[in-house]
């Protein structure tokens, strides 16, 4: 064998149980070493250990590739919990049964893409019944840790274990925030064969797709109802869990799996005084990219930008405005105004109010009596609120941007977007919120639009974006 320009004589070895092999693989703080003279095409040579390190991820290819050259090998990498017996009760509409079939054919690797309410929980179950082998489930909060939970007890008959959130307690299916299941990769990367990312797209971020490549779990499951980012970081995804396998659109199941839904947008005009200082905001903005000739057409021009105002200080001066301006579109009182007669129009119904800033959120609170939940509110407290609108004591509650992902949402019907972002996930996760099927429900969702400011664009920016990616 050659290394390095220098040639190696490869001997095979014999094991305490007196069975021949030629390297031992090992686990290393989330990497794995091939102890022995042979090299494959995802190790590197490390010279402080004397030996060929390859990452987690690829353990399943380099086993894979030592079968098919028929190089014996000790594999001592696994470190696993006990198995436990499942007893599954999850019953899959077609679609979703369609989702686990199409994953399977996959090599049990890839991307499920579903709407909010579509039941992706369900088909994950079901791949962790059909594997039947030590599972990690990956969520963005410590609510879905315990909702994940609830769901495993419930139909896969089993206790689940937890990390993150003061608890660590590996067990055969163990649920994790992705916070801990990136800071204890080192440690826990070895101890499962079946991952599944709930709200995918987060592993795509510079840390967290570290997971990714720190864990050695062969089979691969990742959720999401939006698998696109505005950053396309997403196209980093396929490389660490799989490609989208199964998508589907809220219109191809809305009416006989979800519930149908209208949507409406309403367009209210500042006042006099809102007016004048947006004109004025904006003018700072708009002075500044004329006078640079920058011309903002994507994202992309945007974030440019973005990163330039830590070096000039008239363009942070520019951004700064923009945001003051665009904060008063946000906010305007036309929408509380127009909010008082949408809630008059649709008292007795459950409604879920949005709106981007915590401000506005404990405004509307204070101004029409209804509970909110935003990132301050505590964890006891916000399960008391949505138990008590789960229950029917609430009718309305109020949020930001802390209910459009990782919190089981009651049923509501109704939902208000007085202030939002272009991102198309934003839109779909809160439609998602309405959507869950109940017999008769029709669901509804408005927008309210503050006229002639740049929060008309970012609107149709987003039912744009996410028109093209339907017919797409």
């Amino acid at each position: 064998m050659v290394k390095n320009g220098k040639k190696f004589k490869v001997y095979a070895r014999k094991d305490k149980a007196g069975l021949l092999f030629m390297i031992r693989l090992q686990f290393a703080r989330g990497t794995f070493l091939l102890r022995g003279e042979v090299g494959t095409p995802y190790g590197k040579w490390d010279p402080r250990v004397g030996c060929y390190r390859a990452k987690a991820m690829h353990y399943r290819d380099v086993l894979t590739y030592l079968e098919e050259s028929r190089v014996p090998y000790r594999d001592e990498v696994p470190n696993l919990p006990p198995l436990q017996t499942l007893k599954c009760t999850v019953k899959l509409r077609p679609y979703q049964t369609e989702g686990v079939n199409r994953w399977r054919r996959a090599g049990m690797r890839g991307i499920i893409v579903l709407p909010t309410a579509a039941g992706k929980t369900y088909i994950a179950l079901k791949a962790i019944n059909l594997v039947k082998t030590q599972t990690l489930i990956v969520v963005p909060t410590l609510d879905l840790v315990d909702q994940w939970r609830r769901r495993v007890a419930d139909h896969l008959n089993v206790d689940a274990g937890a990390v993150g959130g003061g608890e660590n307690t590996v067990k055969m299916i163990t649920v994790s925030t992705y916070d801990s299941a990136y800071l204890k990769a080192e440690v826990l990367g070895n101890r499962f064969m079946f991952i599944v990312f709930d709200e995918v797209h987060h592993l795509a971020s510079p840390s967290y797709m570290q997971i990714a490549e720190m864990y050695i779990a062969p089979y691969r499951m990742g959720l999401t109802a939006t698998y696109e980012r505005g950053d396309d970081r997403h196209l980093l995804l396929p490389r660490l869990v799989g490609d989208p396998v199964h998508t589907m659109d809220v219109e191809e199941l809305a009416g006989e799996h979800l519930s149908p839904y209208t949507y409406e947008k309403i367009y209210v005009e500042l006042t006099p005084e809102e007016q004048r200082v947006y004109d004025k905001e904006m003018s700072v903005f708009r002075d500044y990219l004329r006078e640079r000739g920058i011309v903002l057409k994507s994202v992309k021009d945007f974030h440019r930008f973005i990163m330039s105002t830590g070096r000039d200080r008239r363009a942070r001066k520019a951004l700064l405005a923009r945001n003051r301006a665009l904060k008063i579109a946000l906010n305007s009182e036309a929408k509380l105004k127009t909010l008082a007669k949408l809630l008059e129009a649709h008292k007795g119904e459950k409604i879920l109010i949005f709106t981007l800033h915590n401000d506005l959120v404990y405004r509307i609170s204070r101004l029409f009596l209804i509970p909110s939940v935003t990132y301050q509110t505590p964890r006891e407290e916000r399960r008391e609120i949505l138990e008590k609108f789960r229950g029917g004591e609430y009718k309305a509650i109020v949020t930001s941007q802390v209910l459009d992902e990782g919190v089981d949402v009651p049923d509501a019907s109704v939902g208000f977007v007085l202030s939002g972002t272009g991102s198309t996930r934003k839109y779909i996760q809160r439609l998602g919120r309405l959507l869950r099927k109940v017999k008769g429900k029709k669901a509804k969702l408005v927008e309210i639009v503050s006229k002639e400011t740049v929060e008309v664009r970012i609107s149709q920016r987003r039912r744009r974006k996410r028109k093209t990616n339907s017919e797409g």
